[in-house]
């Protein structure tokens, strides 16, 4: 224990002997061609040199002593300690559930596996992201590893012995936000969030009283149930619920009410029982007072003899013979007993004034107003019972009565139907023959309805057909004003007569004039519709004029009635 620090062979031996490689104050090597298997620690796992207390990263130390960081050697570089005089790196907040850091500064020869090297002696590390520029992403396996890394922020890191620029710089580890640290916190939140739930609803669950239970629907077999239930002392409580909720539905009704009423009288016969039961444990009641009085007797006894031997005690024969202290003690058990025995006799007394109080009226047993009262008691309760049987009976004569009465309404129907079926009768003939009446009457008007609109609709026709026949009319004169009938030579007069007849004969029932003009055109192309009907105006016994169709499908047809006019003449 008394070995000097600066003695480097026995600093060597000690950290042999602990399994970590020897390494001076300087951080140079102290034992070329270290061998772990040799040390003393040969099937224990090495020291981590990063873990705060047991290696060479110190534990954190407290706010207010200065922070003295120390040089880090690994295998393929060496990490220098910041200038304690500048003030500790900055870093941003740290976000929830953080197990990234940022590690800016790093060398630009620097691999992911001297990374992981320096790195993983904080922790596990679950992903390495390395950027082509001078930083990179760690990823830890649980978050106080973070806080691990952190202390390492501001070291300068030397790859080997080399001093060129691109193998070494200056580390900056700071929080990183990342996507799936904020995931598994979430996540993690989320179920400490659903045991908290399920832990509160499981403790509402067990303080919340049970349902009652819930009470059947009457029906008669219920009711045959409940009153057998009724008669049972154990079950009447259950069974006196079940009748109350019965009761208070309404379920009570003339059908059902004798069932209820024996149920009803079941309930009240348990009266005699309860009042049974109240003098049994008002008996049980007196005989455990009787019993405390003489327990309270015989310790307010006891209470005495203590008192007494106390004052026996403080007489001269015996007081002088004790100490000091014994005197004072006894005098003060002494006085606590007289205490106690003066509440005692004070409580025994009270019970005696208010049995004393009770018995007042009665001086003995043996007394005949007490008889009598005992008499008069019994008389009274078989009055009672007389009574009761008396009020059931009646409730049953009134029943009985309000069955008559119905049987009795029920008859009057019957024999009043009977007179009132030939009225009935006549009342529907006379119904029916007004309702056929009716019809007759309805059948006619719709008839002459019917005949009045058709003659209504026949005049319109008659009307619109003149109207067209004026409006053609009122044409052909326009037609004749605007334009004068070109002279006509006799024989194309004869020509055209003659073309014409034979077609209109052709066709017995008319054409019109376009019909006309279409097949004149192909004899003379240069005569025109309006001369067509022109000279068919000018014969009126050979050509006649006539309308057909209605509304918009009205045409104006020429028809020949030559032969129609020799029949006449």
């Amino acid at each position: 224990l008394n070995m000097s620090v600066t003695d480097p062979t026995a600093w060597a031996t000690a950290m042999n002997n602990l399994g970590m490689v020897p390494v001076g104050l300087a951080g140079q090597q102290l034992v070329t061609g270290f061998d772990p298997s040799l040390s003393m620690m040969t099937g224990i796992t090495p020291i981590n040199p990063m873990i705060p207390g047991m290696g060479l990263v110190p534990p954190p130390p407290p706010t207010d002593v200065p922070v003295v960081k120390e040089i880090i050697h690994c295998k393929s570089c060496t990490l220098f300690p910041p200038n304690p005089n500048l003030p500790p790196p900055s870093t941003r907040e740290r976000p929830p559930g953080c197990k990234t850091v940022f590690v800016g500064g790093l060398p630009e020869n620097a691999t992911e596996e001297i990374i992981q090297e320096v790195f993983e002696q904080c922790g596990d590390i679950t992903a390495i992201r390395k950027s082509k520029k001078n930083f990179c992403h760690i990823r830890f396996a649980e978050e106080f590893m973070v806080d691990k890394a952190i202390y390492l922020s501001g070291y300068r890191m030397r790859l080997g012995s080399s001093t060129d620029k691109k193998d070494s710089g200056r580390l900056h580890v700071d929080f990183a936000q990342a996507r799936d640290d904020f995931y598994e916190w979430e996540c993690k939140q989320r179920m400490l969030a659903r045991e908290e739930r399920h832990r509160r609803k499981m403790e509402e669950d067990r303080l919340r009283p049970p349902s009652p239970p819930a009470i059947m629907h009457y029906s008669e077999h219920e009711a045959a149930l409940l009153a057998e239930k009724l008669k049972d002392d154990s079950k009447f409580s259950e069974a006196i619920t079940v009748l109350l909720t019965w009761i208070e539905r309404g379920e009570v009704n003339r059908r059902s009410a004798n069932q209820f009423y024996s149920m009803v009288q079941s309930a009240n016969s348990h009266v005699r029982r309860l009042m049974n039961e109240k003098a049994a444990h008002e008996q049980e009641m007196e005989q455990a007072k009787e019993s405390f009085k003489n327990a309270l007797t015989g310790i307010l006894t006891q209470f005495e003899q203590i008192v007494a031997v106390f004052n026996a005690s403080t007489r001269q024969k015996a007081w002088d013979h004790f100490s000091k202290a014994q005197r004072k003690n006894i005098d003060i058990w002494r006085k606590h007993s007289e205490e106690l025995r003066n509440a005692h006799s004070e409580q025994l007394m009270g019970i005696r004034r208010e049995e004393e109080m009770e018995m007042s009226d009665d001086d003995s047993g043996d007394n005949p107003t007490k008889k009598l009262r005992v008499d008069d008691s019994a008389l009274a309760a078989q009055a009672y019972a007389l009574k009761e049987e008396n009020d059931s009976l009646r409730w049953q004569l009134d029943a009985y009565r309000n069955e008559v009465e119905l049987l009795k309404q029920e008859k009057g129907q019957l024999f009043r139907t009977e007179e009132s079926l030939t009225k009935d009768q006549q009342l529907q003939f006379l119904q029916q023959t007004m309702q056929g009446m009716q019809q007759v009457l309805l059948w006619k008007n719709s008839k002459e309805l019917n005949n009045k609109k058709s003659e209504l609709e026949q005049a319109k026709e008659e009307q619109t057909h003149t109207q067209a026949m004026l409006k053609v009319l009122q044409e052909q004169v326009r037609g004749l004003k605007a334009s004068p009938p070109k002279p006509i030579g006799y024989y194309a007069f004869v020509f055209n007569t003659g073309i014409i007849s034979t077609f209109l004969h052709v066709h017995p029932f008319g054409a019109n004039i376009e019909y006309l003009w279409s097949y004149m055109q192909q004899l003379d192309s240069r005569i025109s519709a309006n001369e067509i009907e022109m000279l068919l105006m000018r014969l009126p016994r050979m050509f006649k004029q006539e309308f057909t169709g209605v509304g918009a499908t009205l045409e104006k047809r020429w028809k020949f009635c030559a032969f129609e006019g020799i029949k006449t003449i």
